[in-house]
Parts: C-alpha cells; structure tokens; sequence
C-alpha cells in the first residue's frame, strides 16, 4: 500500500509547522506560510486545543490565507469534531482564510483508515470565502449537501469513503467548483459507494466551472471508468484522474468506447491492471492528440494459485 506522506504545501504555500511547546524558534509572517497545527501527545506532552491555543497567542490569525490541521491526540480514537466546532466558531478570527485541510496525518502517526472524522459541513458553512477545503480519513466521516459560491477544490482522500458523502458532494451546489478529487477507496475501510452515486457529478448540472475530476483509489474502478466514458462532466474537463485503483482491460476499454477523450490534456491511469494491448490502444487513441498519459502499472500478488489485486491506499 502507498503512504500517504504531509503535505508541503496548501494553496501555494509552503507548510510550516507550528513549532511545539517550548521550541522558541522565529515565526515566519502569518500570511507567508501555510501554517500546520499538530500535537502527537505522546511526543509534545500537549492536546491538539492546546497547541491550537499558544498558536492564535503567537501568529495573527486575521493575516493567516492557509491553514493545516495535523495529528491531534490519539486520532485513531478520538473524532475531529472537537476541532471542526472550535474553527467554525472561530471563523471571525480568520477572515483571510482561502485554504483548510482538516487531518494531514501520515502513516507513521495513524493509518488513513484509522483517522476518525466527522461532519465537517459546517467548515464550509462557516468560511464562505473558502477557496480549497481538503480532508483526510473517511471513518466517521459526513458531509450534507451544502451550497458554496466560493469553493473552487475540494478534496476527500480516504482508504473506504462512505457513499452517503459522496451522495452529499453530489448534492451540493458548487457553481465555482473546478477541482473535485475523491479517493473511493475499499469495502473493507467503508466504501461503499455505487456508479450511479456519482451520476449527479458525472452530469455537471451542478458543476459549471468543473475541469479537474479526480475518481481514485476504487475497488470499483472498472464501474467508474464506465460511468465516466462520455458522460457530459467529460467534455469540460482539462484533466482527468482515475489512478490508484483496480482498472483493468474492463474499463479501460469502456474509456476507449466512450466519447472522446483527445480534448484533455493529462489522463492518469496509474496503478492500474490493463494488459498490454488495451495498453497500446490507449497510447494509439491518445498520445497523437497531445493527451499526457500516465500509465504506471500496479503490483500483482499471487496466492496459492490466486491473483490479488489492491487500491494503492487502503488501510
């Protein structure tokens, strides 16, 4: 499986660590930085409200555009709801704030299906001028369908991401949105989402300005790339990703038989299962018009006789 590894940056700029308790080091200027809160307590001795606290005494929160949640205590147990109410409480204190993940959290400090979240609606209930909301972890995980002018990414990476959010991205009204990236990840985390959850996305009614879609990490992938083969999102798109899941000749021939695809300019395929000659039916289709495709196969395991294939991010 993959690792999932921090981010180093958030809306184009880099990530920095909000130093722990007792470092005194110089802090970079609120606004030049895309500032992570984090607290292993087992490392810093404090609770991720804790570390919060010494942050809004130090750093100008009115001057700060990106903001980063880490690791907060014990998060394979403890839920982000604690953390999502006191930011939405505390949106007034942030008026420049373009960019928010909740949950940058590694392998090393929680696996990203142990990561237990919450429903992080009212983020974007209370930050309108949100430009880019990210989160990681999909156990406990919610979203209802809200209306956001300002939205333009939105990304959800999880090892098994519930239907019911995927049904409540689909249901959301976001006119600006131009990047949606989901990771769909396995049954065996919580996934449990179907094609035809995605055919309000896949229609682009509610997605005027869409030119990214990201459909990843799916035990399902065949199923999506077949949804996806011409469906009307398609024609508007610039990219396309169906990467880190088990595609195989399957849907990959139902991308080759759907609409064109010539148009886009990068199409990632990654960690994929396709045989040689869908292979080179794909490069035949699409390298001549230009399209950048990324075609990294994904490993194989063999068992007593039986072939295992996985998503690249799981448990």
């Amino acid at each position: 499986m993959s690792q999932v590894a921090h981010l180093s940056e958030l809306g184009g700029l880099p990530a920095f660590d909000f130093p722990a308790k007792g470092d005194e080091r110089a802090l970079p200027e609120a606004g030049s930085v895309a500032w992570r809160v984090r607290a292993d307590e087992h490392d810093t001795g404090e609770t991720w409200s804790e570390a919060y606290a010494r942050f809004t005494a130090a750093v100008d929160t009115r001057r700060v555009g990106s903001l980063i949640v880490g690791v907060w205590e014990e998060s394979y147990e403890v839920s982000s709801a604690a953390i999502v109410s006191v930011l939405a409480a505390a949106a007034d204190d942030f008026p420049l704030l373009r960019h928010l993940f909740l949950g940058d959290i590694e392998g090393e400090e929680s696996e990203i299906s142990w990561i237990v979240q919450s429903d992080v609606t009212p983020l974007l209930e209370a930050f309108p001028e949100l430009r880019e909301f990210g989160v990681r972890g999909g156990t406990g995980l919610a979203l209802t369908p809200v209306k956001h002018t300002g939205l333009r990414k939105l990304v959800v990476q999880t090892g098994g991401l519930p239907g019911e959010v995927v049904r409540g991205v689909a249901a959301s009204d976001l006119p600006s949105l131009e990047v949606l990236d989901l990771w769909l990840g396995t049954s065996e985390y919580g996934a449990d989402t179907e094609a035809q959850d995605l055919a309000p996305i896949l229609s682009g009614e509610l997605l005027p300005a869409l030119r990214h879609l990201g459909l990843r990490n799916s035990e399902i992938q065949d199923a999506v790339a077949a949804a996806v083969a011409g469906a009307p999102v398609v024609g508007r798109l610039e990219t396309l990703d169906l990467s880190m899941g088990i595609l195989t000749d399957e849907g990959a021939t139902a991308l080759l038989e759907g609409g064109s695809l010539g148009h886009l300019s990068r199409l990632d395929l990654d960690h994929h299962f396709i045989g040689a000659d869908v292979q080179d039916r794909l490069r035949a289709a699409l390298e001549p018009h230009g399209v950048v495709l990324a075609l990294e196969a994904g490993d194989v395991d063999e068992y007593d006789g039986e072939i295992y294939r996985y998503v690249a991010v799981a448990e």
